[in-house]
Parts: C-alpha cells; structure tokens; sequence
C-alpha cells in the first residue's frame, strides 16, 4: 500500500547540550556492545522493536547482505537486557566526517511505556560522543512510536530538515515470524 511519509532529521552538535550529559548514567538495566556480529540476532533485534512500527527495509535482506552490512567497522550495536533479557537496542553508524548516526533505535514491545526508552536514548547519544562524534545525528517519521519525536526533542536533538514522501508499506501487519498472533 502506497503511504505518505513524514521525515524528520534532527541533530545534536553540542555535547554539553545533551541533558545528563555529565551524570553518571542510573541505568535500570545492562547496556551491552556486541562484539560478535551475527546476523541471526541483529535480524531479530531488527524484527523484535521494528515490527510494530513498519521497518521494512531490511526484511528482504539475505543472510549474505546482513553479513556484508554487520562487516562493516563503522557500524556498532548495543544492547540493553533486563534480567539477561533484551529489552531493546541502538546501532550507531561512524561517518568520517564525525558524525555519528543512531541508524536505529527502540524498544521491544513489551519494555515500551517503562521509562527505559529515555535512558536507552541518553546512552545512545552518550555512546555516539565517546566514539569521537562531532554530530549525533538520527531520523524518525510518522511510522515511529507516537513520543518518538517528543522523547528525541527532549534529549536535545534539533530538527535541521522535514520531508516528505511516499512509500510502499507492507499491508499486512509486519510480524517477528510468519502468523505471529500479538495483541
């Protein structure tokens, strides 16, 4: 189904901008990089959080492109798990030009609403200025959580450029596995 959608690319270009930039971070969960990059488990990350929200872009992927992709040593995943649990991811994207972009960002499902997208968020962006980042950059649109926008503007990100454009989006609900049932 052919859908419009709203972009907007939002930037942070100031460390001492960022609230809690200087707090230790008071995590209620353990922020985790992965060292190993399976394909098998960023597939699911990828499902796990952006179900719910239409990423499509990367279903299609062989497992041979998701290796090519995670080979890549400006790319960088971070986990949080809860009781061994994961609970939702970042990947960071390294530019040579010192930006450093959150290419994706959330929770899954059942974390959302818990308070943790905003320590996740400030640990990205921590995270982004620690691996020498000039500009922490990231996107989100009408198909993101309906406080994705709130939460980012909150965190200091600045809006630099609005979009607009259309889109073919799956019709049926995206699924973790084929006949998910989820309420």
């Amino acid at each position: 189904m052919r859908k419009k959608i709203k972009v907007w690319h939002m930037e942070i270009t100031d460390a001492n901008k960022i609230p809690g930039a200087h707090d230790s971070p008071k995590r209620p969960y353990e922020l985790k990089k992965l060292n190993h990059n399976l394909p098998e488990f960023h597939r699911f990350l990828y499902l796990a959080v952006g179900a719910k929200w239409c990423w499509y872009m990367r279903l299609a992927w062989s497992y041979q492109q998701w290796l090519e992709f995670l080979s890549h040593s400006d790319i960088s995943t971070w986990v949080a798990y809860l009781d061994g649990t994961p609970i939702g991811y970042f990947e960071l994207k390294n530019h040579r030009d010192g930006n450093v972009k959150i290419a994706y960002f959330g929770l899954i499902g059942e974390f959302i609403g818990r308070g943790y997208g905003r320590n996740l968020l400030e640990d990205a962006i921590r995270t982004a200025w620690t691996q020498g980042g000039k500009r922490v950059s990231l996107h989100t649109c009408t198909l993101d959580h309906p406080q994705a926008l709130t939460n980012y503007l909150a965190r200091g990100f600045k809006v630099f450029k609005e979009e607009e454009f259309e889109d073919n989006i799956p019709d049926e609900k995206i699924q973790p596995w084929p006949q998910a049932q989820k309420n």
